[in-house]
């Protein structure tokens, strides 16, 4: 699905489909939803709640695919994600020591995250701890990437005001033009008959 699909629908069915988007790409959904909130198509508080919570249930699927799949996930999907037995068993004794941190971490280095989520399956930590930390650190995230959305939204609706502008002003000054040569060239013509 393309992101101009993405955003049609979004803006036919509003806040239906904003949960399952976020749960499957969180943070380019999370821009988009601000860029809409900018131009009146989200409620941008309703849409952050939804965010936070799509985005804290997408890191649980990586967390039982962790906890439940273990090493099986990481031998057949792994390579997928970016995560290699060798990422998993590191990050196996880091969780044991600083669980709370390597969450945070992870879900701010986006290129980590994945391999952090499933690891924090895998060394089988608590399910509420995980969501207790995700959830801590995607309030944060997720409103920064909303803003983000919704200023470049209001940048644009300003682009586009100032755009709106130029071509009312260039239409009446192109009008104008033409309505003083109509003129002067009937005034320049009554004046050659007169010489």
């Amino acid at each position: 699905m393309s992101l101009q699909e993405i955003i049609i629908l979004l803006i036919a069915h509003k806040y239906f489909f904003l949960f399952p988007f976020t749960v499957i790409e969180g943070p380019i959904i999370t821009v988009i939803a601000g860029f809409l909130s900018s131009l009146d198509y989200f409620n941008i508080f309703i849409a952050y709640g939804i965010i936070v919570v799509g985005d804290v249930a997408g890191d649980c699927l990586y967390y039982m695919a962790g906890y439940y799949g273990g090493q099986k996930f990481v031998g057949r999907w792994g390579h997928f994600l970016g995560i290699t037995q060798e990422n998993i068993e590191s990050l196996k004794e880091h969780f044991v020591k600083h669980s709370g941190k390597t969450l945070i971490i992870g879900k701010f280095t986006h290129a980590v995250g994945a391999v952090v989520l499933v690891a924090a399956g895998i060394a089988k930590m608590s399910l509420w701890k995980f969501i207790w930390y995700n959830f801590i650190a995607t309030l944060p995230k997720s409103l920064i990437l909303l803003l983000i959305g919704f200023y470049f939204g209001e940048t644009y609706n300003k682009i586009n005001q100032y755009l709106d502008y130029t071509a009312i002003g260039t239409i009446g000054l192109t009008i104008l033009f033409i309505v003083i040569y109509i003129v002067v060239k009937k005034v320049s013509k009554k004046y050659e008959k007169k010489i």
